[in-house]
């Protein structure tokens, strides 16, 4: 018996050294993967806005799951109706995700249980036309573009699933009614929120004193029409659409200070292609991916530990002939990019892998024109 025992425990052994030398040589692909996750996209209609939800696989493959109401109105038509960058914000657990509703001047919030969304509430944006929300623990923070361009804060109660304006958040943008602003995004400690203003070529920083934003202050982009930003640590990379001909686009590195002081560090570098209007960066904040809307490709650079740029591939990836480019989001593991493509209906999903370089993986359609926003887990 006591030989039968051993000889049954070396063999329970012998198995898991097996298994585990198996997993070590193992690509990582296929069932080695990661988790599942899901796509948000929204549909900014203005009969109705809407989220609709990509179920994604392992391995980065999407199926339709189904659309929810948000309870306002979008704005309507085109390839990039809102012009901005954010429109659609998981919060941080990936528990709620946010959209703007531009068309009622309102902000939605869902609770996210698997491939469901379930409206939890629907609030007055605090101004017109909201394009971008960020999120930081129970903080919420809205860009409303239009009228009078302003922030304006929220709390989420958690307990009763509520959003509730915060008073005293409710900022004017530097740049004023012509600023254009794109992404509104806070730093990574929570203590800052960074806007960017197109039209005025313009980055505006806001000091938080307890969650409630001060007046802004604006300090001068190094790069033409900044759009689109991600922070690599405490640096903001920034995408500078040019809004000229092929070739002037660019991507700028900033660090941002607790008192809201902005540093330039890398100087606007091109990427030889055209309308760089979406950024983001993976989670260790080594990459940056910048998207092309105007030449369909997607650009890579690296980010030094300083926040320091350099371009790594022009063209990382191409998503098409007029597929025009214009949404992008990161899974939360950062191992898929995901792109909306404004200009055929689809969603195009990549591969990162470690040295940087994209794989072409999914592509889901039925996205309708005049959609805006996309977020990924």
């Amino acid at each position: 018996m006591h030989s039968s025992g051993f000889q049954h425990r070396f063999s329970r052994l012998l198995v898991a050294a097996t298994m585990v030398g198996l997993i070590a040589i193992l690509p990582r692909t296929g069932w080695a993967g990661g988790r599942p996750g899901a796509v948000y996209v929204m549909t900014n209609q203005s009969s109705g806005n809407s989220v609709k939800v990509f179920h994604r696989d392992a391995a980065g493959m999407l199926t339709f799951a189904g659309s929810f109401a948000t309870g306002g109105d979008g704005t309507g038509s085109g390839a990039d109706p809102l012009g901005s960058q954010g429109a659609l914000t998981l919060s941080e657990n990936n528990r709620l995700l946010f959209a703007v509703n531009a068309g009622s001047d309102s902000l939605s919030v869902f609770a996210v249980s698997g491939d469901q969304l379930n409206l939890l509430d629907t609030v007055a944006s605090g101004g017109t036309m909201p394009v971008s929300v960020t999120v930081k623990d129970d903080l919420v923070y809205v860009l409303n573009a239009s009228g009078a361009p302003n922030i304006s804060g929220f709390a989420f109660d958690r307990w009763a699933k509520r959003l509730a304006p915060l008073a005293g958040s409710t900022q004017n943008l530097p740049g004023g009614a012509g600023s254009g602003p794109a992404q509104v995004s806070f730093s990574p400690d929570g203590g800052v929120l960074v806007v960017t203003e197109k039209n005025t070529n313009k980055i505006d920083t806001f000091v938080l004193d307890d969650g409630v934003a001060q007046p802004g202050v604006s300090f001068a982009s190094n790069g033409t029409t900044p759009f689109g930003f991600a922070f690599a640590h405490d640096d903001a990379i920034v995408s500078d659409a040019a809004g000229g001909p092929m070739g002037t686009s660019a991507v700028s590195s900033y660090e941002v200070e607790e008192d809201g002081d902005l540093q330039l560090v890398t100087p606007a570098l091109g990427d030889t292609q055209s309308a760089a209007c979406w950024l983001v960066v993976p989670v260790a904040g080594r990459l940056a991916y910048a998207i092309n809307a105007g030449s369909g490709t997607i650009s890579s650079y690296t980010v030094s530990a300083g926040g320091s740029l350099a371009l790594l591939d022009a063209t990382a990836a191409s998503t098409g002939s007029g597929s025009v480019p214009t949404d992008a989001a990161l899974t939360d593991n950062s191992r898929f990019l995901y792109v909306r493509e404004g200009g055929n209906g689809t969603v195009m999903g990549f591969r990162i892998h470690s040295d940087g370089s994209l794989t072409f993986v999914a592509s889901a359609a039925g996205v309708p024109s005049g959609s805006q926003g996309i977020a990924a887990r």
